[in-house]
């Protein structure tokens, strides 16, 4: 295995407040990673910077050997660079087909004009976006809803679709922010596979931020916990579960919270 993410001594402030400090991370090729953390901890801000929305204070990420500071997020989508959000950002009032189609718009293999004129080039591209979107949705299983409209879905259906999409675009690093959100058990369950499934069959990288240590510690071989935009513990479940630190940060407080 090679490294396809390094994080080193990643920092980031947001006016006088330090949201991530010295974050360093470094991921091989078909790696499935959690971050965990509470509220606040910097675990979405990380996302943030890692897919370009945000310039770091200070530090560097680098995907493929390439450094990732300072290029815009669709030039690191183009790189291989997927990510889902903690709220589904899907195309509601859309078909299923036509969100999944639109996350293969960097594999477009015609130009504006072609488009423009409707050349053959142009009818061939689309027939071949459109071909790869059912075969994606065929392996989801959402094939049978391909022409309905995505905001009629069920929500675990939408959080799947979400996840079809960013893997039309052919992605080499998955980022999956909070996925089980709003889940009930079941689907949370049904989740877990779909991700195992996922980082499997395409041979994926993943780094996956999630709330629910059902998912986590049930998924993950490798584990990172963030407090205060610093990392205070990685390991693998068992030692994380045992750690005073994530106990204190993050797991105890779940505790309360239950109380």
């Amino acid at each position: 295995m090679s490294a396809i993410l390094n994080i080193s001594r990643l920092t980031h402030d947001f006016g006088g407040l330090r949201a991530v400090s010295n974050f360093d991370l470094t991921m091989e090729d078909g790696e499935l990673y959690g971050l965990i953390g509470p509220n606040g901890a910097g675990k979405t801000t990380v996302f943030n910077l890692i897919t370009g929305v945000y310039r770091p204070t200070a530090g560097d990420i680098h995907f493929n050997g390439r450094s990732l500071v300072g290029m815009p997020s669709y030039k690191i989508a183009e790189l291989g660079v997927a990510r889902t959000f903690q709220t589904i950002r899907l195309y509601g009032d859309l078909p299923v087909l036509d969100n999944v189609r639109l996350g293969r718009h960097f594999q477009v293999n015609y130009g504006v004009l072609a488009s423009m004129l409707r050349l053959r080039s142009y009818y061939e591209g689309e027939e071949e976006s459109r071909r790869k979107a059912l075969e994606l949705l065929d392996l989801f299983g959402l094939a049978e809803l391909a022409y309905e409209e995505a905001k009629s879905l069920p929500y675990g259906r939408q959080r799947r679709l979400e996840v079809c999409r960013a893997l039309a675009s052919d992605p080499k690093l998955l980022l999956l922010d909070e996925p089980a959100a709003g889940m009930n058990p079941q689907e949370v369950q049904e989740l877990m596979d779909l991700i195992i499934w996922v980082h499997d069959h395409f041979k994926l990288t993943i780094l996956l931020i999630e709330h629910q240590m059902r998912v986590v510690m049930g998924i993950c071989p490798h584990i990172v916990t963030m407090d205060f935009g610093e990392i205070v513990a990685r390991g693998c479940p068992d030692d994380i579960q045992k750690n005073p630190r994530v106990i204190e940060a993050y797991l105890g407080a779940e505790d309360k919270e239950a109380t």
